[in-house]
């Protein structure tokens, strides 16, 4: 038989021995039986703790899809419907601009809905110099890191509030771009349910699924267990501690009051693998469903139209579509891997990974810490050699 255990630790021990990661969690599941478990090198370098299977790691956007299943449950519910302009929950949204190539900012021509946020069509922006809308949230971000410092942090639904403020960089529905969408998609979820965003996800999805290691936020008693996180440093040419705050988020200590549906979350390899299984059931887990196969099919197709295929060009989507803040593979030739047709997931900005594969019943989770990673060599290589396996 292939030894694919063996080849699986030595690309993460070379990926260690290299310096492109201090450590790492890899996790592969087929027919919802652990094929391979491996934790290599460090949680945290500076402080000698090696990493291990319970190591707790932000998730940053993976987050995403948590909180797509989070609208679609309440879509199922009957208390929103995927159509439903964004300003019926957050009213701000009633009358956001558009800059346009000039910088000019201009009337939306319609609002945006829910569907948009939900398929990363809606306009709105990550920080971004490369365009107006982007530069205003870029200083906007300031301001709200600014404030966090001086210990006046902004909550879910005024973080929202003050996006809106902010033009889209396109008119809704026209085209393709990654940005806060999945963070006013929390604040949506907190204004149909009543309850803050992530008191909604423990009760409807992560104690269901048994996932008592996730949240956003690490209890003291845990805090031992949080991977520390790294950039890589020209100057030093190696990987050195990233200790700023990023994209608003505060430090993830038990008095969060900013619950981030685009990043805030944290997990473990262990936890994000009982959602994983879920939606590779079609929607339930060990007993206990969470959503129905029909809207998991939904989640997992793409639906980008010509238009908006244009803007979905990153060099690591190649021959992917995209569903519900979810890549979904159409074309494995085009992106250089042996997965199959409708192998489905998505990355974290600390190089976090899972695919999940429903013809296969196979999932992969691949977890580091180092920022900017996205989809890594390492993790290529690894989803590659979990296909060899089957054989």
């Amino acid at each position: 038989m292939f030894a694919y255990k063996k080849v699986m630790d030595a690309i993460v021990a070379e990926g260690i021995e290299k310096g492109n990661i201090a450590g790492a969690n890899v996790l592969f599941i087929k027919d919802n039986k652990e094929m391979h478990f491996t934790a290599q090198g460090y949680a945290d370098k500076e402080a000698g703790k090696p990493m291990t299977r319970d190591t707790i790691f932000r998730l940053f956007s993976m987050t995403k899809p948590i909180t797509a299943v989070a609208v679609l449950m309440l879509a199922e519910r009957g208390k929103l419907d995927l159509w439903d302009n964004v300003s019926k929950y957050i009213p701000e949204f009633a009358n956001v601009g558009v800059a346009d190539t000039t910088g000019n900012i201009v009337k939306a021509e319609r609002e945006i809905n829910i569907w948009q946020l939900l398929t990363m069509t809606s306009g709105i922006p990550y920080p971004d110099m490369d365009c107006e809308s982007g530069r205003r949230m870029d200083k906007l971000f300031k301001e709200i890191e600014a404030e966090l410092v001086a210990g006046n942090p902004t909550d879910t639904m005024e973080y929202c509030r003050r996006i809106a403020q902010i033009p889209l960089c396109f008119q809704p529905g026209e085209r393709w771009r990654y940005g806060l969408s999945a963070d006013i998609l929390g604040g949506i979820v907190e204004a149909v349910s009543g309850q803050k965003y992530g008191e909604f996800l423990k009760k409807n999805i992560f104690a269901p699924l048994n996932m008592q290691d996730t949240g956003f936020f690490v209890p003291k008693e845990k805090w031992h267990r949080f991977a520390a996180s790294y950039e890589w440093s020209e100057e030093s040419k190696c990987l050195i501690p990233f200790t700023r705050n990023h994209l608003g988020l505060e430090g993830y200590g038990e008095d969060v009051v900013f619950e981030s549906g685009g990043a805030g979350l944290v997990s473990t390899v262990d936890d994000y693998s009982h959602f994983a299984q879920m939606l590779l059931n079609g929607g339930s887990y060990n007993g206990v469903r969470i959503l129905g196969h029909k809207t998991v099919e939904l989640m997992r197709s793409s639906h980008l139209n010509e238009a908006q295929r244009k803007d979905f060009n990153w060099d690591s989507l190649k021959g992917y579509g995209y569903g519900c803040l979810m890549r979904v593979l159409e074309n494995p030739g085009a992106n250089g891997c042996n997965a199959n047709v409708g192998e489905f997931g998505w990355d974290g900005w600390t190089g976090n990974n899972i695919m999940m594969d429903p013809t296969e019943n196979m999932m992969l989770l691949y977890f580091i810490q180092r920022c900017g990673a996205g989809t890594t060599e390492e993790f290529r290589k690894l989803r590659m050699t979990a296909y060899a396996s089957l054989d």
